[in-house]
């Protein structure tokens, strides 16, 4: 079973995490999304970078 990803400054799921988000490479603010290292990335920078998203348990 895989861990859950928490973000790197509060250390919760995306789910409740109440951040300020924004991509941590090029700080836009569109379609931010939790990735596997814990950092939130815009669409352009994940696909550049070929970070995937962070999945959501549901049970």
């Amino acid at each position: 079973m895989a861990e859950q990803v928490l973000c790197v400054q509060c250390d919760r799921p995306e789910s409740t995490c109440t951040c300020e988000r924004y991509c941590c490479l090029c700080q836009s603010q569109y379609d931010i999304r939790l990735c596997t290292d814990g950092q939130y990335y815009c669409p352009d920078c994940r696909e550049a970078c070929e970070i995937p998203l962070a999945r959501i348990r549901v049970h």
